[in-house]
């Protein structure tokens, strides 16, 4: 049976899809909501140096600490990228991908390069604290922290293109300025894709928690 790994994206730690993991344990499935290294209550880890690669690393270790082999990996948003490196440095491992209106990579891209240019700014304004953390966006939960610069400014390296049974998106298309928008017209009709959209805003866990459990019950 499937092992769903879920990675909330910028700002949010594991409590954001902790919810969905619940849901998905009392269906029988083994499920992990995962903190990336800076965040959450691991906020008190974040250094200048906490970038894309620790937070990939992250979801390596997991995998190879519980000894998982049949996993899916659930990436929301600025967790696309993280997904992606993780699929990449364990081939054979990861069975299906899912972009929860995520960033979706390809090697050399960062985040700051696939965003728009109004998050770039927030991203810059952000991180004019400390220089090296990205304060949360205003109207955000009050459980969001800080998020390490350098893991949106780090190019993802990818030493080959990982090769995933399944792959799928999701697009939330009920917010204005997602930067998601070109994303969706690109896959929504590539046959290699699984394409979803849900008439939400950016906060899909909250907004449409039944809905995304249904995506990730469907193959």
């Amino acid at each position: 049976m499937s092992t769903f790994i879920l990675v909330p994206g910028g700002w949010h730690g594991g409590w954001y899809f902790q919810p969905i993991a619940e849901t998905l344990r009392r269906l029988g499935y083994s499920a992990f909501s995962v903190t990336l290294t800076g965040l959450g209550d691991r906020a008190h880890l974040r250094t200048a140096a906490t970038n894309l690669d620790t937070h990939i690393q992250d979801v390596v270790s997991l995998l190879e600490a519980e000894k998982i082999h049949d996993a899916v990996l659930i990436g929301h948003s600025y967790a696309g990228m993280v997904i992606t490196g993780a699929a990449a440095r364990l081939p054979g491992r990861v069975r299906r991908l899912v972009y929860s209106d995520a960033y979706v990579p390809v090697d050399g891209d960062s985040c700051f390069d696939l965003t728009t240019p109004a998050f770039r700014e927030l991203f810059i304004q952000g991180a004019k604290g400390d220089g090296h953390s990205v304060a949360p966006p205003l109207g955000l939960d009050a459980r969001t922290t800080p998020h390490p610069l350098a893991s949106f400014l780090q190019k993802i390296r990818l030493d080959s293109t990982p090769q995933i049974p399944r792959k799928d998106y999701i697009y939330l298309d009920g917010w204005s300025g997602t930067p998601f928008a070109e994303v969706y017209q690109r896959l929504r009709d590539d046959s290699d894709w699984h394409v979803h959209t849900l008439p939400t805003g950016h906060n899909v866990a909250a907004e449409a928690p039944e809905a995304l459990v249904e995506i990730l019950l469907a193959e």
